[in-house]
């Protein structure tokens, strides 16, 4: 099913859309969103890369981190025990088909028998399709997956974790004005897709701004992203005991809201290009919905002020590099090994680490609740936000 004639159809009856209520069509309809409609969207044949793609050692370093949080979680003295827990959930959200959980789990089997058997895997993935492709991925490791479904667990007793998630939730768009902060909608003009410029649908944007200390200079656009809270608090809630990991693009609001990102940070990707569309009007996003991916980067000052006020201690925040090196992604590199699976994976290191790539603009946020504040493996190297 096509999904422009249906957000057409809803603007007819609705009238203009914010960018948020268009993103959630665009990217989340269960019928005809751009995620729902495919098992998987990333690698060669997709449209964008994650550190997912380019190989199991992601995983396998993440395994580590994860293994040493349920073993952290256990020196706690207010937790009343001294042994880990035989039980720790894994809960995975935004997990697609499996694929990261898949090599998390398969790293655990092999250098963490302890820790494998005291996984419980929650998968958390709103598409249908994406889900029905996970039986396959994690043959082998049935007894291990509790749960599957669209929903986060009610009572996590372990860590949630998610890959570039918060950065593909639907945002609100504004621009600063003469005349004070306008929203932009989506509406329709001789059959296509344009943005028009109207009252903010809510107070709350301008509540967040001023919580996050920004003030917009006449001219400036920017997206808030009141979805990546309502997330946050979710996640915090439903966290009992143990860790929340954030992997994604992001940066603090001093900066996201800065001169440097004036035209604001939503861009698309389709076939591997950033921002293709429309140079008259200047909105790829609004170019091929339900066939491309949206996103914008992530306000870090405010999902560490929310978590905080949920009750969450924030462990760390740091590039994706220095993360990975603390993890073991050094000692990977300099394996001497000179077969090709070996180089494939010195390649693949490099990609996790090379400035400017997935390791620079990746960002990591650790939070724990319950636990105390263990210094975790992942943040006992160089613990630098760039």
């Amino acid at each position: 099913m096509e999904t422009l004639p249906q957000i057409v159809r809803l603007i007819s009856e609705r009238g203009p859309l914010t960018m948020a209520d268009f993103m959630a069509v665009a990217l989340y309809h269960p019928d005809y969103g751009y995620y729902a409609s495919a098992a998987r969207r990333t690698g060669r044949n997709g449209d964008f890369f994650t550190s997912v793609d380019v190989g199991p050692l992601f995983g396998r370093l993440l395994a580590r981190q994860f293994a040493d949080m349920w073993r952290s979680a256990a020196g706690d003295p207010g937790a009343g025990t001294q042994s880990p827990d035989r039980e720790f959930d894994l809960v995975e959200a935004a997990a697609s088909n499996g694929q990261l959980a898949r090599d998390v789990l398969d790293a655990a089997r092999a250098d963490d028998p302890e820790f494998y058997a005291a996984v419980r895997l929650h998968l958390v993935e709103s598409s249908p399709a994406a889900r029905a492709a996970q039986h396959e991925m994690l043959a082998g490791h049935e007894s291990k997956v509790a749960s599957s479904g669209a929903r986060l667990p009610d009572a996590v007793h372990g860590v949630i974790y998610a890959n570039e998630l918060l950065d593909a939730l639907p945002v609100h768009s504004v621009v600063m004005t003469p005349h004070g902060l306008r929203e932009l909608y989506v509406d329709v003009r001789d059959g296509r897709l344009v943005e028009r410029a109207g009252r903010p649908s809510s107070d709350a944007l301008e509540r967040y701004l001023a919580a996050a200390g920004v003030e917009l200079q006449p001219g400036m656009r920017a997206e808030i992203n009141l979805a990546a809270l309502a997330w946050i608090t979710r996640a915090c809630l439903a966290l009992h005991r143990g860790f929340l990991l954030l992997i994604d693009y992001g940066h603090e609001a001093r900066e996201l809201y800065s001169a440097a990102h004036a035209a604001g940070t939503l861009t698309t990707f389709r076939r591997h290009v950033a921002g293709e569309g429309r140079a008259a009007d200047g909105a790829p996003w609004l170019e091929h919905p339900g066939a491309q991916d949206i996103t914008s980067h992530v306000d870090l000052t405010s999902i560490r002020r929310t978590a905080e006020a949920l009750g969450c201690a924030t462990l760390g925040m740091l590039d994706q590099t220095y993360f990975l090196l603390a993890l073991g992604l050094a000692e990977l590199a300099a394996d001497g090994d000179s077969s090709r699976l070996a180089t494939r994976r010195r390649l693949a290191l490099k990609t996790l680490m090379l400035p400017g790539g997935l390791g620079s603009t990746h960002k990591v946020m650790v939070f724990a609740k319950g636990v105390g504040t263990p210094r975790l493996l992942g943040l006992s190297g160089t613990v630098r936000l760039t």
